[in-house]
């Protein structure tokens, strides 16, 4: 990411050769290459997803969706992690300005694809973190994955952080709507409210635990394996 810093104004000066986008100032000119980082994990990704899905023989990916911060949610991001409010600062501390969000049906498909990304050369893990097997005090649950891709700015190669969320529909679809709920209405959830989410959330993953039981009974039976 020093790279990215050091490059800033070399970057700026050859603005058209940033996938010939226009860029006006320092700050569009980072979102441009995080932009870029972003395309390119989606495409890694998808590619991933094909060669999985075959392999396994049933749906493993559901489906990969991805997002860039808005300049609003970065600022919050700044001020909630108290850090100074600068470019440096927020390449350094913010890391899911670019995100990646992967679904799939089962909780072990989860560690499935884990497994995987570690393995890709092109895709170095700098952190990870299971909110499975601890969910948050919310009730959130996913595999979050810290990763740096390679982006290619003229003849320099600078490592970009991506953001890669794996969760189970269900667990998505809380997620969901439990951000709906929180921030987009822009009005305080009452703690009464916040602990029935965190309950349902609970209810969620039990169900999860449920029908992954099923499915690794189903496929038992199909390997010929005896279920009791």
């Amino acid at each position: 990411m020093d790279i990215l810093l050091k490059n800033n104004k070399e970057i700026i000066k050859n603005i058209e050769l940033i996938n010939t986008k226009k860029c006006y100032n320092e700050f569009e000119v980072i979102m441009v290459i995080y932009q870029i980082a972003l395309e390119n994990t989606l495409k890694r990704l998808i590619n991933l997803k094909n060669i999985i899905n075959n392999h396994y023989n049933y749906e493993v990916i559901a489906g990969i969706t991805g997002r860039i911060k808005s300049p609003e949610s970065i600022e919050g991001k700044i001020r909630k992690k108290k850090v100074d409010n600068n470019y440096k600062s927020m390449i350094e501390n913010i890391n899911d300005i670019a995100g990646v969000r992967i679904i799939c049906n089962y909780k072990d498909d989860i560690y499935k694809i884990r497994n995987i990304i570690r393995k890709q050369k092109d895709i170095r893990i700098l952190k990870e973190k299971d909110y499975i097997k601890k969910a948050k005090k919310s009730g959130y649950s996913a595999y979050h994955i810290i990763a740096e891709v390679p982006v290619k700015i003229k003849e320099k190669t600078i490592p970009i952080k991506v953001e890669i969320q794996i969760r189970t529909v269900l667990m998505d679809f809380w997620a969901n709507t439990e951000h709906k709920v929180k921030y987009k209405t822009k009005k305080k959830l009452s703690n009464i409210d916040s602990m029935k989410l965190s309950i349902y959330a609970k209810i969620i993953n039990i169900i999860n635990d449920k029908i992954m039981k099923i499915y690794r009974k189903q496929n038992a039976k199909a390997k010929g394996v005896l279920v009791i």
